[in-house]
């Protein structure tokens, strides 16, 4: 049981929680004890892509901390809240609602490199305390920006949040879209203006550099819009290599443990290293690198490669002028 098992994080569970579900489904199955941890944070709020490493995989969790990711989210417009999403109070209001071509406009301005203010409600640390303690007893939080990346930034969907008016058969409308969670009463929304056709949220893919934050993304959407806006939905559905295609439930994972199957869900180790080649090892050199010693005369490019002694991770390692160095080994 060394690899990887991807959940698909509900609504309400945190990371933590998260391996502590795959560690009692070890348990139940019984299949010993193991190491686990998680490939990155995903707040409760979040649900998605949740790569758990077990056993010797956990040598390589640190390495989805630095990798890309993809989420789909849900800016609603008119409310700002002090978390940027649907767990804080709301500190700002607006009557202006967008049109999904201004949307559409301002999207550029968040694709490339740019810089990002963290939500105050965060996990960051200022002088050895958590933002999110800070801001919840009620402290200003003042985070500085940091540079990341927004690799691209979508509509997940054209029509995705419009709103269209329909006749009612009296002569006036009703407002009906095709997004979840229903609508506010119609009396807090402002009927699109003759002509244009304005948006209460709009539902956005992006595929982003490590240290991105969703809800600072969508506040400062909103702001360029005019407006300002929270975060409703938030689904990871990608993780550096993992998807959300073999990734399990919580009753699932549950119900193979019972049935003694856990393995059928577990990708192999090499999984989390998907973007690094192999390198095919002898006897003899598998045998030096385990002891932490290093390899001379190997013809490859310089870069890291997944040593392997025929289908057998013996380390992560890095080759530079011919000389190959263990940057991870693997206890296999």
């Amino acid at each position: 049981m060394h690899g990887w098992i991807i959940l698909d994080k509900p609504l309400g569970l945190g990371s933590t929680q998260g391996v502590s579900a795959v560690k009692r489904a070890l348990r139940d199955g019984g299949y010993g004890k193991f190491k686990v941890g998680h490939g990155g944070t995903l707040d409760p709020l979040a649900t998605g892509v949740l790569p758990i490493a077990i056993g010797e995989a956990t040598k390589l969790a640190g390495r989805m901390l630095d990798s890309d990711k993809v989420y789909a989210f849900t800016i609603r417009f008119g409310t700002q809240t002090d978390t940027l999403d649907l767990e804080g109070k709301v500190i700002a209001t607006s009557e202006v609602r967008p049109t999904i071509e201004r949307v559409e406009a301002v999207l550029p301005r968040f694709t490339g490199p740019i810089a990002q203010v963290p939500p105050a409600y965060s996990a960051l640390k200022i002088g050895g305390e958590r933002a999110y303690d800070l801001a919840r007893a009620g402290e200003e939080v003042v985070l500085p920006s940091r540079d990341v990346t927004i690799h691209s930034l979508t509509l997940s969907s054209p029509a995705k949040g419009r709103w269209q008016p329909q006749p009612d058969g009296g002569g006036g409308s009703t407002q009906v879209r095709d997004v979840i969670p229903p609508p506010p009463p119609p009396s807090t929304v402002p009927l699109p203006l003759a002509g244009e056709e304005r948006i209460e949220e709009i539902t956005l893919t992006a595929h982003v550099s490590k240290g991105t934050y969703i809800r600072s993304l969508a506040r400062d959407i909103a702001l360029a819009l005019g407006t300002v806006g929270h975060v409703t939905m938030l689904r990871r559905v990608k993780a550096g290599p993992f998807s959300l295609d073999p990734a399990i439930s919580l009753d699932k994972l549950a119900d193979a443990a019972k049935a003694r199957s856990l393995e059928h869900y577990l990708l192999p180790l090499r999984a989390g290293l998907d973007d690094i080649p192999a390198l095919a090892l002898a006897p003899d050199q598998a045998g030096l690198l385990r002891r932490g010693q290093v390899l001379a005369g190997i013809a490859v490019e310089d870069g890291q490669y997944f040593a392997m002694l025929d289908a057998v991770p013996v380390a992560l390692v890095e080759a530079q002028a011919g000389f190959v160095r263990v940057v991870r080994g693997f206890n296999l």
